[in-house]
């Protein structure tokens, strides 16, 4: 069976939106079955190209779950945040454990929260039960990166500095390590 992966998040100017499609690329690239969602910015509606919104049903249903988020004065925004809070039904059934979890985020500055909102994301995951399986230093790409929580990306004040390959070959170790973990627990 194929290593399902949710792919969750909220991106206000694009780039976290970026980040996700790769994760969800390279995730079907492996093989894996990926739901692509996104927790939206202006009300219930989805415009046209845009992921679904994530239901409860999507972290339930996934072995992999990849949360992004831009960061919020080092935290997880608020939007990604009232969906994560929502799962609590599912959480006090025990549905939400034993899975494998990571997260990306993006800021406009460096070491402008980065490390601390993937931190903040994982006290939620902690309480879950799940398996957060960061990155570490467990590929030369991280050394370049520099980020052994997660992936991040740097914008620029003007939100002027696409993904770039430093970016997206950590994004590609972060799924690939997620999905090889999950694969390793579910053998």
């Amino acid at each position: 069976m194929p290593t399902k992966v949710a792919v969750i998040y909220y991106s206000q100017t694009g780039t976290v939106e970026t980040m996700a499609r790769r994760l969800a690329a390279t995730a079907e690239a492996h093989g894996a079955e990926v739901r692509l969602r996104s927790v939206g910015r202006d009300g219930d509606e989805v415009p046209d190209g845009e992921p679904q919104r994530p239901t409860a049903d999507d972290v339930v249903w996934a072995d992999v779950v990849l949360f992004g988020s831009p960061t919020r004065y080092g935290n997880v925004a608020g939007r990604l945040k009232v969906f994560i809070d929502s799962l609590g039904g599912p959480w006090s059934q025990g549905l939400l454990a034993d899975k494998v979890y990571a997260g990306f985020t993006s800021s406009q500055t460096a070491h402008g929260g980065q490390e601390t909102t993937l931190l903040a994301l994982y006290n939620t995951i902690h309480h879950f039960g799940g398996l957060i399986v960061s990155p570490g230093y467990t590929d030369g790409s991280k050394f370049v990166d520099g980020n052994p929580y997660g992936v991040s990306h740097v914008t620029g004040a003007n939100n002027d500095a696409p993904v770039d390959e430093t970016v997206t070959t950590a994004l590609d170790h972060l799924v690939t390590r997620a999905i090889t973990i999950s694969e390793k627990l579910n053998a």
